[in-house]
């Protein structure tokens, strides 16, 4: 039932009306939105799958060959010799929209473009697989940045679809039929005053048709 408070006037209906055609429109919208943000979401699942499994595969092929190198070099000697870095990375970050969702883009840029820069170390010392396992940490850490970006997108989509979704709700199971309830009771109370006032009118007329009836002019 609505509020007691209600105050069932045309000023009141006309207001509630108005209210309703903006949560309407306001609930298509925000469905449009949702439906939207879930197949950006998908796509961006698929490419998250993806880039996991080429990131997993490239770090299967770094850590094998580590493991390799651990085996053939000392510990001492392999800490030596990746002791002092050469190369060094720096990391921008910018902001794309999807949907008003604010997403960071990755970009990173190496000190030195030479491929040798990887290498701390000199060769004479050194195992083949420890060269093999830089190689393949330089080559996946693009795919890694990709993957932290992709899963950062998908955590902020996600939680904007959450946020959509319960408004969507609150617009749909609450607000909507709460107003077209109110807007039901507030006709039928009009009506009632109006069939009301009809009914007094009628009686009125009927009284004032009587009287007229009854009247006698006086003897002259």
């Amino acid at each position: 039932m609505p509020s007691a408070t209600i105050n069932p006037t045309r000023m009141e209906l006309t207001r509630l009306k108005g209210r309703l055609r903006t949560a309407v429109r306001g609930h298509k919208l925000l469905k449009d939105k949702r439906d939207e943000l879930m197949k950006q979401f998908l796509e961006i699942v698929r490419e998250n799958r993806r880039l996991r499994a080429k990131v997993e595969r490239g770090l299967e092929k770094a850590n094998a060959a580590f493991t390799v190198a651990s085996a053939i070099m000392s510990p001492q000697m392999l800490e030596q010799a990746l002791l002092y870095p050469k190369q060094s990375v720096e990391l921008d970050m910018k902001f794309k929209n999807i949907m008003s969702v604010n997403v960071p883009v990755y970009q990173f840029h190496t000190k030195n473009e030479d491929p040798a820069e990887i290498y701390p170390y000199g060769f004479a010392q050194t195992s083949g697989e420890l060269d093999t396992a830089l190689e393949a940490l330089s080559a996946v850490f693009q795919d890694m940045l990709e993957l932290a970006e992709v899963e950062k997108t998908m955590q902020l989509l996600a939680e904007d679809i959450e946020k959509t979704r319960r408004r969507v709700n609150a617009l749909e199971y609450v607000m909507i039929p709460d107003f077209q309830q109110k807007i039901r009771y507030i006709s039928m109370k009009l009506d009632e005053n109006e069939r009301g006032n009809i009914t007094r009118l009628m009686k009125v007329k009927e009284m004032v048709l009587q009287e007229a009836h009854d009247f006698k002019p006086p003897a002259s």
